[in-house]
């Protein structure tokens, strides 16, 4: 709502903060007021010319105040009635004015009542104690002077300290060194996105001790003190990105659409004869893609959370689409290592480990199922999403030009050709159906698309849940346990400028695998000119391991699609009431051993023995 100071209805003012959980005002001269319900402070900035930054500082937390160019007596007024009422509400109130130093200055300057709030100061001392101010990563100075002055020099005070003092309000101030752009005034854009996260980081634990203990708040944690509410230049940056990732379908893409015959020519002509990769026709031009990819304007984003996940998205999606424009070329390969990573030493060490440990089981004679009944199957599980959320509309497709099973978007593609054994096509389900599609759909019920998308490097850790998916429902194979060993085996070959041939007789001979699992480890490293994805599998099984043997719980895991370094992100979003917890959940967590296997993983279950008997 926008307002001007003769017009101002204080009174209905007041009532917006009894009925609205969220109250914005623009005001003259450029001002600008954002409050949110339980934030018991607020911070305050006065514009002036010649101050490139600091205004963003302050829009990082989720309570402020934009104080326009010319007269500011009057903001004392809306001051007075913010005090009055989360006094009323939490018994305290922070008026926290921010300002910027000296064009010269590495000090930051704490200014307030340092006696009467002795935690709050010193915690804020510490917290910015770290933040560095030049590229040695030399942390800045920080001193506390104890003054009424609470104001940058040559201003008056916003509001009179002993009437804020008598009302329940405490002024405190805090003099910031401009030292994130040069002297003519212009930002170092890389150095302030760090500047400003760190700084963010360290202001919202600060006015967490605050509230904890001046106040009946009742605020769990600092990641709550952040805006609760996604600005409209957030969603259209989220959309736009997802209808630039929603032009192609980058696995269709990469996957050849002759691979039966490569393999008939393969096995035909007693593994000698190896046919070039056909592919599907790009359904975009790679170069327009990235035009409207780095048309974004991802760095106006002040939220750090979200500028930090759009901005990771985004580079994925630069590296994607030039591997969509190298098809075939050794460039492809380049590129999927910068996605994908190398294979460490630990993640060899435990491919090697359950090739070395569980035997291959030929599987002959052993009756197999076809497409179709693994379709009535899924949709089994389907139904039961349906019955746990009406909204749930994934559907079943049946390919003829698929060599493997998948899900895009939500949905499940199965080859025509497509066999499994009974009693792995349940742990099938629940990897594709139970973690993927799952995923897709608690992501789609989020307000950003990206968590159905998926966030930068989202693919590790779905695949690591996935596979335990597969060990919850009682039907994680000691073959296939093998294969993902074997993709770990093959990539590392790869990453060794191993050709097909030297990897597949590297699978065949040394780790006996039938020449069938053989050939489709390989075939799927070289699909584009060399695609490390199938790693990540065993990589993510592992750190998903990891986590839950640490004390992490499986369920915020299935909110969405992200990677495990983006779990401090979705508890920022999801304690501000931006996200939320998954709508469903899979069939395998409601089983009555769930709970005795996952204390098997936290007790150290070797990986090799996570095999069902």
């Amino acid at each position: 709502m926008s307002v001007q100071w003769d017009h101002i209805d204080y009174k209905a003012f007041e009532r917006q903060l009894e009925k609205k959980s969220i109250v914005e005002l623009t005001l003259p001269n450029g001002g600008f007021l954002h409050i949110e319900e339980k934030l018991s402070f607020i911070l305050i900035y006065r514009k002036k010319d010649n101050d490139s930054g600091t205004e963003r500082l302050v829009k990082t937390i989720g309570s402020y105040l934009l104080i326009g160019k010319g007269d500011t007596s009057k903001y004392s007024v809306l001051l007075e009635i913010l005090i009055r009422f989360f006094t009323r509400k939490y018994n305290s109130y922070l008026l926290f004015e921010i300002y910027s130093g000296g064009p010269h200055d590495t000090t930051f300057v704490i200014k307030g009542p340092a006696h009467k709030l002795p935690t709050t100061l010193q915690a804020l001392k510490e917290k910015l104690s770290g933040i560095p101010f030049n590229r040695l990563v030399k942390p800045v100075d920080v001193v506390i002077e104890q003054t009424k002055e609470r104001h940058a020099r040559g201003q008056e005070s916003i509001i009179d300290i002993e009437k804020a003092k008598n009302s329940g309000g405490l002024l405190i101030a805090l003099e910031v060194p401009p030292v994130y752009r040069d002297g003519n005034g212009h930002i170092y854009p890389v150095f302030f996105q760090a500047f400003r996260d760190d700084f963010a980081r360290a202001i919202r634990k600060t006015l967490f001790e605050y509230l904890r203990v001046q106040t009946t708040s009742g605020i769990a944690s600092y990641h709550a003190l952040g805006k609760s509410q996604i600005q409209e230049e957030v969603l259209k940056t989220d959309r736009e990105l997802s209808e630039i990732q929603n032009t192609y379908q980058f696995l269709l893409q990469v996957a050849p659409v002759n691979l039966e015959q490569i393999k008939d020519d393969f096995f035909s002509s007693n593994f000698k004869k190896l046919s070039k990769y056909q592919y599907r026709l790009l359904t975009a031009d790679p170069d327009l893609l990235k035009r409207k990819l780095f048309n974004l304007q991802i760095e106006k984003i002040d939220d750090p959370a979200l500028f930090y996940i759009f901005k990771e998205k985004r580079e994925e999606l630069d590296q994607q689409i030039s591997m969509l424009g190298e098809r075939g070329t050794r460039n492809f390969f380049y590129n999927s290592i910068r996605i994908y990573k190398g294979v460490n030493k630990e993640l060899l060490s435990e491919a090697t480990a359950i090739l070395n440990n569980l035997p291959e089981q030929d599987g002959k004679g052993e009756e197999l199922i076809g497409a179709e009944e693994f379709a009535a199957l899924a949709e089994e599980e389907f139904e039961t999403y349906r019955m746990q959320a009406s909204s749930f509309k994934s559907r079943i497709h049946l390919r003829k030009d698929l060599n493997i099973l998948m899900v895009s978007r939500g949905e499940l593609y199965i080859p025509t050709t497509f066999r499994v054994a009974p009693e792995e096509a349940r742990a099938l389900i629940q990897h594709e159906v139970g973690t993927h599609a799952l995923t897709y759909y608690n992501g789609k019920e989020q307000p950003l698309q990206q968590l159905a998308i998926g966030l930068a490097d989202y693919e590790t850790l779905q695949e690591g849940i996935s596979v335990l998916s597969e060990f919850f429902s009682g039907g994680l194979s000691g073959n296939r346990l093998r294969i993902l060993a074997g993709r770990v085996v093959a990539g590392n070959e790869l990453l060794k400028d191993a050709n097909f041939h030297e990897i597949f007789f590297k699978l065949y001979t040394e780790f006996d695998f039938s020449r069938e699992r053989a050939f489709n480890i390989t075939s799927r490293v070289f699909q584009g000119g060399g695609f490390l994805k199938d790693i990540i599998y065993l990589r993510g099984l592992i750190q998903a391991i990891r986590y839950l043997k640490k004390g992490g719980n499986l369920e915020p895991l299935l909110a969405g699609k992200f990677a495990i370094r983006h779990l401090e992100v979705i508890e920022d979003l999801t304690a501000r009431g931006i996200l939320i917890k998954p709508r469903i959940l899979p069939t395998y967590m409601q089983n009555g051993v769930f709970e005795e296997k996952l204390n098997t993983i936290r007790e150290g279950l070797p990986l090799f023995k996570m095999i069902s008997s």
